[in-house]
């Protein structure tokens, strides 16, 4: 049975949030909100954790893992960015955007597109999920809440839990969580392309 832990908007608790950052330390899988919805969130290299979103959400192999941090300095160490992407990037973050790059050899290769060798990365604009990552002072594995024959993910922490109750360890809830999820960006080519509109503004990234 998930546990469920209720933090505040805008000032999460530090010792919840210290709660949640063990459980992920030690193996867990855990939902917890974000600008675009709730997210599930693993450690960085959980092979376990990524076997278990892909069973909650029905994925496939070709899926698209993000890597989500809680400044633009980070990404460096993970994602591969010339001049024109680093400056798209970070003009866009922190915000309710997924960025597909080429990953480097920091990324698990379990967390990568298998022929790509692509990831995405994200920086939310959200202060339970910053705070999470300040705790975890590293990136969180991540996927969206989108689950089979749903358009977006759930909004409503209390939901969740009784979704997930058996296949997560816990539930963070801060009552605000954004209704779309993001817009995926894929910068890997010579031009961007959008994978996907949700929440994020495309018009930066159109032509």
């Amino acid at each position: 049975m998930a546990r469920y832990y209720d933090v505040h908007p805008v000032n999460p608790q530090p010792r919840t949030i210290g709660q949640i950052g063990q459980i992920i330390r030690d193996g867990g899988l855990v939902a917890y909100p974000t600008d675009s919805g709730f997210a599930l969130g693993a450690m960085l290299g959980n092979a376990d954790g990524i076997d278990r979103i892909k069973r909650i959400r029905d994925l496939n192999d070709k899926h698209h893992f993000t890597l989500v941090v809680d400044e633009f300095a980070k990404l460096g160490q993970y994602v591969e960015m010339d001049n024109w992407v680093f400056r798209a990037v970070k003009a866009a973050t922190p915000g309710s955007y997924t960025f597909i790059l080429k990953a480097t050899r920091e990324v698990p290769k379990m967390m990568q597109h298998p022929k790509k060798r692509t990831v995405g990365v994200r920086i939310p604009d959200h202060p339970t999920t910053r705070a999470l990552l300040a705790e975890l002072d590293q990136p969180l594995l991540s996927s969206t809440l989108l689950l089979p024959g749903r358009e977006e993910p759930p909004v409503d922490g209390w939901e969740v839990k009784e979704l997930l109750d058996n296949q997560v360890e816990a539930v963070l809830d801060s009552g605000d969580v954004g209704v779309e999820p993001t817009t995926v960006v894929d910068l890997t080519g010579d031009e961007p392309r959008i994978a996907r509109v949700g929440a994020g503004d495309p018009s930066p990234f159109e032509e």
